[in-house]
């Protein structure tokens, strides 16, 4: 396994829309919200571990979630768990760890994944990835992985390719625009021109390359985390971070480095992915009885009922008829019951309750 090889899981979000079984203290990433028995962050890990060594993975994630990162993952190299002080999008984010790891490494390649994807056809995935890291580490390129659309989906974001591709590598395309999560009509015209990806939100570049990105797109942001250097992987990391994250630009890394860079290509691939940002999303990931529910829950008993997502403990008696396309979720104590089709609502909820019980 090469050792240049490094993967950074950004691990901070608090999942709201996942509410109320995602909550602030325990989000998404770190439950096992597919019913494999592993955790999203734990199967993300396991994943990348294929790839990198474990010991050049690193977790970037808020600074309350570090205890759950050093017990869900055992292999973790406890320095390698980098704490966000304040939350500012990905951009930063992204920066902390680039810098990190090329104090750490001039020579290295990166892997930056969400901790919260799911990906059925895992070996596809390491191959892809590792045709990446072959590129990346010759190239003055930034790559991103587009998924081969199968729908048109209005829940992703969406990359268009030209054809110019690089050098030898017929499959790697040119990026020429980034688009925002599109309506249906726009989403369907993607679909029926054959140059449009669904967006990933997965990167791999040289720590160089993304060095080089963030002085041109980004020169306040790289000033930050340049002139920290010499305190990366010190005991004086952490305060240096402290300091200076919190001022950095809220900004992703999107549209910070990727919709302003030149050198940005996409690589398509058919990995079963799926960012699983919604219960909408979890829906399509799981097996549906006849019809066409996915229960989670031994106590559940459904009649006349279709087109549901119901995911209750399993010591939770629950009787639902005459219900279709809904979501109905119940954790420790709290029960939300909202039409799948409205569940861009979820995140008002959320702030409802934290207003009432205020």
């Amino acid at each position: 396994m090469n050792k240049n090889n490094y993967a950074v899981i950004m691990a901070g979000g608090i999942g709201s829309r996942f509410w109320p079984m995602s909550k602030a203290e325990l989000p998404k990433q770190f439950l096992d919200i597919l019913g494999t028995g592993e955790t999203l962050i734990q199967q993300t890990f396991k994943r990348l571990a294929r790839i990198c060594p474990a010991e050049n993975i690193l977790i970037v994630t808020n600074k309350n979630y570090k205890h759950l990162c050093l017990q869900q993952l055992p292999d973790i190299v406890e320095k390698n768990i980098l704490c966000e002080p304040a939350m500012r999008n990905t951009a930063p984010c992204v920066a902390f760890a680039a810098f990190k790891i090329q104090s750490e490494n001039p020579d290295a390649n990166m892997i930056i994944a969400a901790s919260d994807h799911i990906i059925i056809k895992e070996d596809e995935f390491v191959r892809v990835m590792n045709d990446c890291l072959e590129v990346s580490a010759k190239n003055d390129v930034l790559l991103t992985l587009g998924i081969t659309p199968s729908r048109p989906d209005t829940g992703y974001g969406y990359i268009q390719f030209t054809d110019e591709v690089l050098g030898n590598h017929k499959k790697i395309r040119k990026v020429k625009t980034f688009t925002e999560k599109p309506n249906q009509e726009l989403a369907l015209n993607f679909l029926d021109s054959g140059d449009f990806l669904w967006n990933s939100g997965m990167f791999i570049w040289s720590a160089k390359s993304i060095a080089l990105a963030y002085r041109k797109n980004l020169p306040d942001m790289y000033d930050v985390f340049e002139e920290g250097k010499e305190f990366y992987n010190t005991n004086k990391e952490t305060e240096y971070i402290d300091r200076v994250f919190p001022a950095c630009k809220n900004i992703s890394i999107d549209y910070g480095i990727m919709e302003k860079s030149a050198n940005v290509y996409v690589y398509p691939a058919d990995l079963g992915w799926s960012d699983l940002g919604t219960w909408g999303s979890l829906y399509m990931q799981l097996s549906l009885d006849t019809n066409k529910n996915a229960v989670q829950g031994d106590g559940v008993m459904l009649y006349d009922s279709s087109d549901n997502i119901i995911k209750v403990p399993n010591d939770k008696r629950v009787v639902l008829q005459g219900l279709n396309g809904y979501i109905v979720v119940e954790s420790e104590g709290t029960l939300l019951v909202c039409k799948k089709e409205d569940e861009q609502q979820i995140k008002q909820f959320v702030a409802d309750v934290k207003l009432k019980n205020s």
